[in-house]
């Protein structure tokens, strides 16, 4: 059994008030007694009850990220930001993660609810979130995160993932591209649709270009493994020269399974991610990818929901939005000229 403080009372010698003083208000207490009561605590292995005293004051000190895919580097990046804000807080970080499902999500956001945490920085599934109404009653505090918020009474943070597609389309249009596929899916994910419309936006300023869509069902290896094979499957003179991909993991599977194919890459398709993600530098043919500041995301989040919380009557949401950037490597290099 767990020692309890009136036992470190008891071995110390002191009062139950002092001990709470030790532990809460320790500049109350003098150094000969708060030597006393440590020297009990480190004896009997006492281990305070944050939970229990946290339910008093009616919150935790935990700060909950809800993100997509916990598997996906790009949000482990960006939860490792809002975390180094939340340390310099005080606060725990717990990373939820909703498998792009809208169903989970909301059940782990009720389940965050009843754990009266601090605050949550929340990537959602789609584009309604029913738990938010409950969320705001309630007085929880939330940041959307990779995604920009529609109304002025929301603070979020994102990119701007039109810009992003279109510099990816551009690009390989600039490598002299004009049959292009966009991988990518669900289309209940907007940064999925966005990323698509603003690489369709850059393909209909050239009249030469087309670009058709192959339908993911999630952001994985797997999902983009099974989308090379359908493009392999096209007869060669339609089958498109290069890939925008939704994101790295895509690229990624899209690459091994063209490998494993005895196709080259950019000879056979060019490939251009999304994320920039560290594994992206180091595959099999480095991956031009537009990368987005994912460190910077989760700090600008985190700072945005503490205002919240530790300046209600001062705070202004914002909707900050960071401009995207083209990283290029061998998976787009030029076209070799054919003699």
């Amino acid at each position: 059994m767990a020692a309890s403080m009136r036992e470190v009372a008891a071995l110390a010698g002191v009062s139950m008030g002092t001990i709470s003083n030790v532990l809460n208000h320790p500049e109350l207490v003098s150094e000969a007694t708060r030597q006393r009561v440590h020297a009990a605590i480190t004896q009997l292995g006492f281990v305070r009850n944050d939970a229990a005293r946290q339910l008093r004051a009616g919150q935790s000190r935990m700060l909950a990220v809800v993100v997509l895919d916990a598997r996906n580097p790009f949000f482990v990046d960006v939860a490792s930001g809002a975390e180094a804000v939340a340390e310099a807080n005080e606060l725990l970080m717990v990373m939820v993660s909703t498998g792009e499902s809208e169903e989970r999500e909301n059940r782990q956001l009720g389940q965050l609810m009843e754990q009266r945490v601090h605050g949550i920085l929340l990537c959602p599934t789609g584009e309604s979130t029913p738990m938010l109404a409950n969320l705001d009653r309630q007085g929880t505090p939330v940041v959307l995160l990779d995604r920009g918020s529609r109304t002025p009474g929301r603070s979020s943070v994102a990119v701007d993932d039109v810009h992003g597609g279109r510099i990816a389309a551009r690009h390989l249009m600039d490598r002299g591209h004009r049959n292009l596929v966009f991988v990518g899916g669900p289309d209940s994910i907007r940064q999925v649709r966005d990323r698509r419309d603003g690489a369709i936006g850059a393909v209909a300023e050239s009249a030469n270009t087309r670009m058709r869509t192959v339908a993911t069902r999630s952001l994985s290896i797997e999902a983009g493994a099974e989308a090379a094979r359908e493009i392999l499957a096209m007869s060669g003179e339609d089958r498109p020269t290069a890939a925008f991909c939704a994101n790295d993991l895509l690229a990624l599977g899209v690459l091994q399974e063209f490998i494993q194919h005895g196709k080259r890459v950019p000879d056979d398709l060019a490939i251009v991610g999304y994320d920039d993600i560290d594994y992206a530098a180091g595959a099999a043919v480095p991956l031009t990818s537009v990368a987005q500041p994912r460190n910077e995301l989760g700090r600008a989040a985190a700072e945005l929901l503490l205002d919240q919380v530790n300046n209600p009557d001062t705070h202004q949401h914002q909707q900050l939005s960071f401009t995207p950037t083209l990283v290029v490597r061998e998976s787009t290099a030029p076209r070799p000229v054919r003699g």
